[in-house]
């Protein structure tokens, strides 16, 4: 079956080392849009993060969609308005920001607007997403959340020994009743048990009545298992870590070498 919507990681996908989008990347998107293929922006990013991408791609028209936080939310491109999701409660909340205090990590939580963190210390990869993404930090207390909030993700951060050290001492309880996956060396995420990007295109693919023999997906880390996995045709980077290769049905060019483009040109155009 012919594809019909691409779905794409950003970091470590799309964009090169710099954070940018490379002409030909460019073109090939541009390119596979005016055939009718639908290109998705799927991610761990908040929506914030990905609007300038989509403007810069021209996927803003009516009737395009992008994937926020791993899968948890599915929005219009426009306005950003969610058309599905699946997010976490306040209990949810309180039991990891627990058990990153117990395992010596810092921790952080999104709603559809903001960062919120607890730790008086701020991590230096709080600043970093907040930098990267253009997400609003907001330093709050456990006692004063409002506990009607929803949140798309929870994430443990740290230095990347730090942080290995605490996914080693995990307790099965939260491996159990969570989605739990690595975007980066320094950041843990995690979410409802339902939610990742596989869920996100399944839900968006089944919104536009698509079949899964008519989506392509292509990812680098992790959090790319499960779409890569649900996709008809799963595309891992040159520069994706092993168990995304292991996976894949193609191996395309690194993120250096536009690799997102060489994809798109073999297999979709």
């Amino acid at each position: 079956m012919a594809i019909k919507l691409v779905a794409i990681d950003m970091d470590g996908t799309l964009l090169n080392p710099q954070h940018e989008i490379t002409a030909a990347v460019k073109s090939a998107i541009e390119r596979a849009h005016k055939k009718g293929v639908m290109v998705v922006l799927t991610t761990g990013r908040p929506y914030v993060g990905i609007q300038r991408y989509l403007m810069e791609l021209n996927l803003v028209d009516e009737g395009q969609y992008c994937i926020s936080y791993n899968g948890a939310l599915v929005h219009r491109a426009n306005d950003g308005e969610c058309v599905a999701e699946i997010t976490l409660g306040f209990d949810d909340y309180l039991y990891i920001e627990q058990l990153a205090r117990e395992l010596g990590v810092h921790f952080q939580a999104f709603d559809k607007s903001f960062l919120y963190t607890p730790n008086k210390d701020i991590s230096e990869f709080t600043i970093h997403e907040a930098s990267l993404t253009g997400i609003p930090v907001r330093y709050r207390s456990v006692e004063e959340m409002d506990r009607a909030m929803r949140f798309p993700k929870l994430m443990m951060i740290d230095k990347p020994d730090l942080l290995d050290s605490a996914i080693q001492r995990l307790p099965q309880q939260a491996r159990d009743n969570y989605t739990i996956l690595k975007s980066a060396p320094y950041y843990l995420e995690i979410l409802d048990s339902r939610a990742n990007k596989g869920q996100g295109v399944k839900m968006l693919a089944e919104k536009l009545g698509l079949a899964r023999e008519e989506v392509m997906a292509i990812g680098d880390q992790e959090n790319d298992l499960a779409m890569i996995e649900y996709a008809g045709t799963g595309v891992a980077m040159g520069n994706a870590i092993d168990s995304v290769k292991k996976i894949a049905q193609f191996i395309t060019k690194t993120n250096m070498e536009d690799g997102v483009a060489h994809a798109i040109e073999e297999l979709v155009l």
